[in-house]
């Protein structure tokens, strides 16, 4: 699977007009040959600020829902596969999954994955209406390709692309909706580049146009040249891949052959001890702020002051009653 779409779109906060609009583009891509196409994060719809996250919930749908039915339906009747992300329910009241989900050519549904990063910066905070993945999805495979999921925050979370990489992956996807501000352009591109280059592979990275995002979707190869930018305006670009090169580039420049694994491992054993005892001083505080409130009954009160009218052996065992009876 070496030609591959990559649609720029603005999506509009209606369900039904974006799902035409990716139809129409399915048919486009696999009439300029495309065997896959990518569109970005949040095709199924704009979700402007003012929408409440209990308003998200009823835009959402499962995976086996009527938006990706449409979309499996054409991708069968086109025989292209089709990376669409979606607003899927979740378990979780008044919080949806930020999925990407992976149709194949036969319309059969391949992989989702869930956003694992959820974007709570630059004074956004998408975990008000998200509720983020657990894990990374297995890759995808299609004849020589073996395509990693990720998706927009995810970009910055070099971990996240070297796991993928690791796992053999030579083409990372990254649907993203990436907010516009100061730099978020250079940002952007320095991240796809920068992915692509640690890791020796391709990054795919349809990106929403309008609204408040940037655009510039694009298509980089192993040594981080750009292949495709697609600017600010919605689009549709067919690119071909040559994955020869992601042998050639992982061969001469031998980056995951040459990490030091053994001393990395030493030190994320250290991580996870400091973060078991974060918790565990997390827990600490917990019981403190109890203990702070079990004294301030007034049962607590009346023994702490006899108890400071008392000898100081008796303070002690006083206290410690309080504690016990403040409840």
């Amino acid at each position: 699977m070496n030609k591959i779409a990559i649609a720029q779109i603005t999506s509009s906060t209606e369900k039904k007009k974006n799902l035409a609009t990716a139809l129409g583009l399915v048919k486009e891509a696999k009439s300029k040959g495309a065997e896959l196409i990518a569109f970005p994060e949040f095709l199924m719809a704009f979700s402007p600020a003012s929408q409440t996250a209990e308003e998200l919930t009823q835009v959402a749908e499962s995976v086996d829902g009527p938006f990706i039915t449409a979309l499996r339906d054409a991708a069968r009747v086109n025989g292209i596969a089709v990376i669409a992300p979606i607003y899927e329910t979740s378990s979780v009241t008044h919080r949806v999954f930020d999925a990407s989900v992976w149709i194949d050519a036969k319309g059969n549904v391949a992989s989702v994955y869930r956003k694992l990063h959820l974007y709570d910066a630059f004074g956004f905070k998408e975990s008000d209406k998200f509720h983020p993945g657990d894990d990374v999805a297995p890759l995808v495979e299609s004849g020589d390709s073996r395509f990693g999921m990720m998706i927009c925050y995810d970009l910055r979370f070099p971990e996240m692309a070297r796991m993928l990489a690791l796992a053999d992956a030579n083409i990372l996807v990254a649907p993203s909706g990436w907010v516009q501000g100061d730099l978020k352009v250079e940002h952007w591109q320095t991240m796809i580049k920068a992915r692509a280059l640690e890791n020796g592979c391709y990054v795919i990275a349809p990106n929403q146009a309008g609204n408040v995002y940037t655009g510039h979707s694009m298509a980089v190869d192993p040594l981080g040249r750009t292949l495709v930018d697609l600017g600010e305006i919605e689009g549709l670009e067919v690119i071909e891949l040559n994955l020869q090169l992601v042998n050639e580039i992982r061969e001469k420049l031998p980056l995951l052959k040459n990490r030091r694994a053994e001393v990395y491992a030493m030190h994320e054993e250290f991580e996870s001890l400091v973060h078991a005892r974060s918790r565990t001083l997390d827990n600490l505080g917990a019981e403190f702020d109890d203990l702070l409130d079990r004294m301030q009954s007034p049962k607590a009160k009346k023994a702490m002051d006899a108890a400071f009218n008392a000898s100081p052996a008796k303070l002690g065992r006083a206290a410690l009653k309080a504690t016990r009876k403040g409840r």
